[in-house]
């Protein structure tokens, strides 16, 4: 029995000390919110790269940047990949969070039924207009009415009625003739011209917001007390995108047939990225407009607006570009 006892013993002692380290390097495991668009993909493709940056990455997809923010709140990101509406929304409502770069500009496209008789935004008055509740695109929705002087609202009685839909949903709407224009995303408003039940009215970067930049942000937990790993994967955020911004022909085939799988042609991802190119940088000074614009039309439920310099930190993402000789 004795001899049994130890054998036992040295075999719960191997098995400690086998899995111990497996535990361990468990916690060091950087979570990591997406969502899945064309012009996220280069931060999805950071997990391809992880291990040679030193690290391990574990992707989480969700359906809008809103769910990415709800996640961060339970403890389940690091890091998460959203519009900076969601971003400056989850700020506004006390989320933990800083904005660290930008990923990529654009990504939004006002298109309408090719039967809808809407060659403006003018015309909207009267039609119904579907937007992703909790997507840069419906500030910048608020933003192109309120400037042509219409109002909107989800219900009836306004000058807009709009509908609030998925991404994918929005295309099957427009489709089935239930919507007479959407103000969409990438790549499924390039998809919607491309297969002929849409047709471009306008890209919407002529409001104070111009061109909107997408926010990579870290929790502020990560950025403070994990700073080896936060700048680690910082320099793997930038190899992946300027990877995807030198290797079109890469960044090509990981979109179409990694990330979707097929779903999407060639034509559709070039279109997409022609609207919403890959990048690296964001401002303050554009989080701050794009938090004024949200304010002025009451998108967000923001009881207090977050300032922009409180909360936007790119000291990691200066000295990852300095390491790799970025500018």
């Amino acid at each position: 029995m004795f001899k049994k006892s130890i054998a036992a013993s040295a075999v719960l002692a191997l098995t400690s000390s086998l899995f111990a380290p497996l535990a361990a390097h468990a916690e060091d495991v950087i979570r990591l919110g997406n969502l899945k668009l064309a012009h996220f993909a280069a931060v999805s493709y950071i997990k391809e790269i992880a291990p040679k940056c030193g690290i391990k990455v574990e992707e989480k997809v969700f359906a809008k940047g809103l769910d990415v923010m709800q996640a961060i709140i339970a403890g389940e990101l690091d890091v998460g990949a959203t519009a900076s509406e969601a971003a400056i929304s989850g700020r506004a409502n006390k989320v933990p969070i800083y904005v660290v770069a930008g990923f990529a500009s654009g990504g939004a496209r006002l298109v309408a039924r090719p039967d809808a008789g809407i060659k403006t935004v003018k015309d909207l008055k009267g039609k119904k207009v579907g937007v992703t509740r909790g997507g840069i695109q419906e500030v910048l929705l608020a933003a192109e009415l309120g400037q042509n002087g219409l109002t909107s609202s989800d219900a009836p009685g306004k000058d807009v009625q709009l509908v609030y839909l998925g991404y994918p949903d929005l295309n099957q709407a427009l489709l089935g003739k239930n919507l007479d224009a959407i103000m969409q995303t990438e790549p499924q408003s390039s998809q919607a011209i491309n297969k002929g039940f849409g047709v471009e009215i306008i890209k919407p970067y002529d409001t104070p917001i111009g061109s909107p930049i997408r926010t990579l942000v870290m929790t502020e937990k990560f950025y403070k007390d994990n700073r080896p790993q936060a700048e680690k994967f910082m320099r793997c955020f930038v190899e992946a995108t300027k990877t995807f911004i030198d290797n079109k022909a890469l960044a090509e085939k990981y979109v179409t047939q990694t990330v979707f799988k097929g779903q999407i042609t060639a034509d559709d991802f070039q279109d997409a990225i022609a609207n919403s190119p890959y990048s690296f940088d964001i401002t303050a000074a554009h989080i701050q407009t794009t938090t004024d614009v949200m304010a002025k039309y009451g998108i967000g439920k923001m009881a207090t607006p977050p300032v922009a310099t409180e909360w936007v930190k790119t000291d990691l993402l200066d000295a990852a570009k300095k390491s790799m000789n970025i500018k």
